[in-house]
Protein backbone atom coordinates (compact mmCIF):
# COMPACT_ATOMS: atom_id res chain seq x y z
CA UNK A 1 0.00 0.00 0.00
CA UNK A 2 1.55 3.50 -0.93
CA UNK A 3 0.95 6.57 0.87
CA UNK A 4 -0.68 9.16 -0.68
CA UNK A 5 2.30 11.77 -0.12
CA UNK A 6 4.38 9.34 -1.98
CA UNK A 7 5.09 9.93 -5.88
CA UNK A 8 5.71 6.87 -8.41
CA UNK A 9 8.47 8.64 -10.10
CA UNK A 10 11.76 10.96 -9.38
CA UNK A 11 11.90 13.97 -11.46
CA UNK A 12 15.11 15.90 -11.30
CA UNK A 13 14.82 18.64 -13.73
CA UNK A 14 18.47 19.40 -13.54
CA UNK A 15 19.31 15.52 -15.21
CA UNK A 16 19.79 17.12 -18.51
CA UNK A 17 22.37 19.39 -18.00
CA UNK A 18 24.30 16.90 -15.67
CA UNK A 19 24.21 14.32 -18.44
CA UNK A 20 25.57 17.58 -20.89
CA UNK A 21 28.40 18.36 -18.59
CA UNK A 22 29.30 14.79 -18.20
CA UNK A 23 29.16 13.80 -21.93
CA UNK A 24 31.59 16.96 -22.36
CA UNK A 25 35.17 15.45 -23.63
CA UNK A 26 38.74 17.22 -22.87
CA UNK A 27 40.31 16.96 -26.68
CA UNK A 28 42.11 19.88 -26.58
CA UNK A 29 45.08 21.22 -24.51
CA UNK A 30 43.94 24.71 -24.11
CA UNK A 31 40.41 23.67 -23.15
CA UNK A 32 42.06 21.27 -20.76
CA UNK A 33 44.10 23.90 -19.36
CA UNK A 34 41.15 26.67 -19.20
CA UNK A 35 38.84 24.08 -17.24
CA UNK A 36 41.72 23.60 -14.70
CA UNK A 37 42.13 27.03 -13.89
CA UNK A 38 38.43 27.94 -13.67
CA UNK A 39 37.61 24.66 -11.62
CA UNK A 40 39.52 24.67 -8.21
CA UNK A 41 40.99 22.11 -6.67
CA UNK A 42 39.73 22.52 -3.22
CA UNK A 43 36.62 24.87 -1.99
CA UNK A 44 37.56 27.98 -1.67
CA UNK A 45 34.57 29.11 0.72
CA UNK A 46 35.85 26.88 3.25
CA UNK A 47 37.37 28.74 6.05
CA UNK A 48 38.76 28.84 9.60
CA UNK A 49 37.88 32.42 11.56
CA UNK A 50 40.95 32.79 13.80
CA UNK A 51 41.25 35.77 16.63
CA UNK A 52 44.42 35.68 18.78
CA UNK A 53 45.15 32.59 18.02
CA UNK A 54 41.74 31.09 19.10
CA UNK A 55 39.55 29.18 16.58
CA UNK A 56 36.26 31.26 16.43
CA UNK A 57 34.53 29.74 13.75
CA UNK A 58 34.91 27.21 11.19
CA UNK A 59 32.55 27.64 7.81
CA UNK A 60 32.20 24.65 6.09
CA UNK A 61 32.74 23.59 2.51
CA UNK A 62 30.20 24.95 0.41
CA UNK A 63 30.86 23.97 -2.84
CA UNK A 64 29.05 20.63 -1.99
CA UNK A 65 25.75 22.35 -2.03
CA UNK A 66 25.73 23.39 -5.76
CA UNK A 67 23.89 20.78 -7.58
CA UNK A 68 26.18 20.26 -10.23
CA UNK A 69 29.76 19.75 -7.79
CA UNK A 70 30.30 16.02 -8.66
CA UNK A 71 30.17 17.25 -12.89
CA UNK A 72 32.49 19.77 -12.45
CA UNK A 73 34.93 17.94 -10.15
CA UNK A 74 34.29 15.25 -12.94
CA UNK A 75 35.20 17.42 -15.77
CA UNK A 76 38.21 18.69 -13.87
CA UNK A 77 39.56 15.24 -13.50
CA UNK A 78 38.86 14.63 -16.89
CA UNK A 79 40.89 17.55 -18.38
CA UNK A 80 44.13 16.80 -15.56
CA UNK A 81 43.80 13.08 -17.05
CA UNK A 82 44.42 14.75 -20.63
CA UNK A 83 47.30 16.96 -20.06
CA UNK A 84 49.15 14.23 -18.07
CA UNK A 85 48.14 11.09 -20.20
CA UNK A 86 47.93 12.86 -23.75
CA UNK A 87 49.53 15.60 -23.59
CA UNK A 88 52.65 14.49 -21.22
CA UNK A 89 52.41 17.62 -19.36
CA UNK A 90 53.21 18.20 -15.89
CA UNK A 91 49.97 18.70 -13.84
CA UNK A 92 51.62 19.30 -10.39
CA UNK A 93 50.80 23.43 -10.46
CA UNK A 94 47.39 22.60 -10.77
CA UNK A 95 47.10 20.13 -7.64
Amino acid sequence: MTSFFTLPFHYDPLHPVRQWLESIEVQNSQFAHLLCKLIPAQCPFERDIVLFGHKLLHIPPLCKLNPFYEQFVGLRFKALCHLADECGEDISCYC
